[in-house]
This record gives C-alpha cells, sequence and structure tokens, in this order.
C-alpha cells in the first residue's frame, strides 16, 4: 500500500482541478473530430476495412505508447510527460487537418494514439497527490472530466461542420484547444512527483514486469474485458436501434448523449461516496455486476424506452467499474510505478477497443443479440476476476 503524505488541502485542490482541466481539454479536442471522421474517411475513399483500420491504428499506437509514457512519468515526472501528451495532441490535430489522404489521416490518429498517455499519466497525478482511501473519489472525478470533454466535443465539433468550417478547421480548432492546454498546463500545472522520487523506478519492464504479478494480471484482464463488454455496445447498437426500433442517427445520437451524462453523474458524483461506505473492490464488482445484467437485457428489451432505461443501467455500472478499476491498480502498486502500471492499465483498455469492434460487428452479423450475450459474460468475468483477488491479499484494497 501506498504510505505517502498528501499536499495541504489548499494545494492539492489546486492540482487536481488543473489536472482534471488538462484532461477535459484534451477530451474535448478528441471528441470534436472523432465523430466526423468516418464521413471524411469516405470522402477519401475510404471502404469499411479501411475505416476500420484507421480506427484501429489509433487504438494499437495508444497500446504501445501508454505504458511507455507511463514509465517515462515515473522517471521523468507527470508534468513533463503531460506537456509532451499535450503538444503531441497539437500536432496531431494539425497533421488530421492537412490530411489528403487516407494514409496521412492513418499517420496522423496514429501520431495521436502514440501520443494519447494523458489519462493514464493523470491518473497517475492522482495517486501521488491523494491518499488510498480516497482515490476512488477522485479518480471518478476524472473520469467525469473525460465524459464531459466526450458530451461536449462532438457537439462542438457538429456545429463547427454546421457553420460551414468543414472538417479541416473542427480539427484545427480541435488544435488550437491542444496548444492552449499546453499553456496553461504549463503555467498552472504543478509537479506531482518530487524531486528525490524521479529516476529511482524499478519498473522498467512494461506490460512483461506487471503482467507476471498476479493481482495485477487479473486486474489488468479485469479492465481489457470491461472495456471490451462496453465496446460490443458502442459498435453495434447503432444497427440494431435501427433494425429493431427504426432508429435515426440524430436519435442514436441523443441516447449515447444520455449514456454519456449518467457515466458523468455516477463517476462525479456516487462513485466516492459509495466506495467510502461499501470498499472500492465492492463497488467495482457491482459495477461489473451491472454490466453483466444490462448487456443480458438490451437485446431482448421489447420497447425503445425500456432499451434506453438498460443501457442507463450499463453507463451506471461502467461508471462504477471503470474508476474502481484504476483504484484498485493503483492501491496494488508502489509509489515509484504508479505510471507505469496505470499506462499498462490504459494499454489494455487500448487493445481492447482495438479488438471490440471487430469481434461486436462478427457477432451481430451471426444474431443481434451474440455481442451483448458475449459482453455480458465478459462483464460477468470482469467481476469474478475482481472477487478472485481479494482473496489472494486482503491486505492490498482499503
Amino acid at each position: 500500500m501506498n504510505t505517502k503524505k498528501t499536499p495541504a488541502p489548499g494545494r492539492q485542490r489546486s492540482a487536481l482541478a488543473a489536472v482534471y482541466f488538462t484532461v477535459f481539454l484534451d477530451l474535448l479536442g478528441f471528441g470534436i473530430v472523432l465523430p466526423a471522421i468516418p464521413f471524411f474517411a469516405r470522402d477519401l475513399g475510404a471502404s469499411g476495412l479501411k475505416l476500420g483500420i484507421l480506427f484501429t491504428s489509433y487504438s494499437l499506437a495508444q497500446l504501445v505508447g501508454a505504458p511507455i509514457l507511463g514509465r517515462l512519468s515515473d522517471r521523468f515526472g507527470r508534468r513533463p510527460i503531460l506537456l509532451t501528451s499535450l503538444a503531441g495532441a497539437a500536432i496531431a490535430f494539425v497533421l488530421t487537418g492537412l490530411a489528403h489522404t487516407l494514409l496521412l489521416l492513418c499517420a496522423a490518429r496514429t501520431l495521436a494514439g502514440l501520443f494519447g498517455g494523458s489519462i493514464s499519466t493523470a491518473q497517475a497525478y492522482i495517486a501521488d497527490v491523494t491518499q488510498p482511501q480516497e482515490r476512488a473519489k477522485y479518480m471518478g472525478l476524472l473520469g467525469a472530466s473525460i465524459g464531459i470533454g466526450f458530451v461536449l466535443g462532438p457537439a462542438l465539433g457538429a456545429a463547427l461542420i454546421y457553420i460551414g468550417w468543414g472538417f479541416a478547421g473542427a480539427a484545427f480548432v480541435a488544435a488550437g484547444l491542444a496548444a492552449l492546454n499546453f499553456i496553461l498546463a504549463f503555467f498552472r500545472l504543478p509537479e506531482s512527483r518530487p524531486p528525490e522520487a524521479r529516476g529511482r523506478s524499478r519498473h522498467t519492464g512494461g506490460w512483461a514486469t506487471t503482467v507476471r504479478r498476479p493481482r495485477l494480471r487479473r486486474l489488468l484482464i479485469a479492465t481489457f474485458l470491461a472495456m471490451l463488454a462496453f465496446v460490443a455496445m458502442e459498435t453495434t447498437f447503432a444497427f440494431m436501434g435501427e433494425d429493431k426500433f427504426g432508429l435515426d442517427g440524430g436519435k442514436f445520437g441523443l441516447i449515447l448523449v444520455f449514456v454519456g451524462v449518467v457515466m458523468i453523474l455516477v463517476q462525479g458524483g456516487l462513485v466516492g461516496r459509495l466506495t467510502q461506505r461499501f470498499g472500492v473492490r465492492r463497488i467495482a464488482i457491482l459495477g461489473g455486476l451491472l454490466m453483466a445484467i444490462a448487456l443480458f437485457l438490451i437485446p431482448v428489451a421489447p420497447t425503445l424506452p425500456l432499451t434506453i432505461a438498460f443501457l442507463g443501467l450499463l453507463a451506471a455500472g461502467r461508471g462504477l467499474a471503470a474508476p474502481a478499476l484504476s483504484t484498485l491498480l493503483s492501491t496494488l502498486s508502489s509509489d515509484d510505478e504508479q505510471g507505469s502500471v496505470l499506462g499498462t492499465g490504459q494499454s489494455f483498455s487500448a487493445a481492447a477497443r482495438a479488438l471490440g469492434p471487430i469481434l461486436a460487428g462478427a457477432l451481430y452479423d451471426l444474431h443481434i443479440a451474440a455481442p451483448y450475450l458475449a459482453a455480458s459474460l465478459f462483464a460477468l468475468a470482469t467481476a469474478g476476476l475482481i472477487a478472485s483477488v481479494e482473496e489472494a491479499d486482503r491486505s492490498s484494497f482499503t
């Protein structure tokens, strides 16, 4: 367990506010261009397969980049790595706006994935300045910041395209936000890792070192499966909604906003209170179970309102499980390996985002309910893996 001293309350609040705002702006820029990429890629001649490769390129690059950036943040500090991530994002958005071929667009998305380490570095930052018993609350608030960026970003991107700025204009606005974010973070974001702690990290093997430790390995697999389960819904619900209820793109967008708002409310308001009362591990298990139940019920719901209610239950489960899993990974790691372990966790999530759409799409072609039933089993396995870790070492959890 980590037994560090936390900063004074005023300094802690200021540092946390700065890192939350940094991640919010980062995800806001990301969300501006994400929904429009498929349409722009189609204009450049993309087939369905090439579109899948385009999206997978980002996730695969993040799979490689996240643990590397995490290890570097342990060695050199969180602040320089966050600044590097923001600078890389700005460059990637500029290249996205300038792309006039699929190859250049794919290269820009790959660069964005390589520098997409702000979330795991921010998680490590929070671990640096909080005690284990309060960490889930602040991880939840980080998740809420991410969610707000994802909800507002697509709306801003759609508005920019609607007023005639086009995809390139939206990408350049995203680049400007990333550049502004870099400037604000440069002046407002303090370093969370003391000088004497930098450079002494013993955790240098990334995936190989982390997955050899049984408890961390189970939690990382749980992280992978939880993301895989949620991605199954993200990938196929537009098709299912259209096939079952005649859902159009506008209504689908509103439903996604609803899912995002539920996750924001759960992560921003409930996670901290529930983990204080029931413990992080129980809340992580509860999140996995709620996801499993919701995913099982979504394809059999007879009406659209009931389906949306089950989507809300899924969002609530995801909102509980994600910050709780990050907290468990953090509490099983020493102070000198927070960035590396949490970066590896982000890498496992990226692997699920790379594999999930392909698997879910193939299952949907077999049967409309198949991806949801498989995802329900993944979520159930997530809860089981988390429960099994406690049996290995109860003293590791608060």
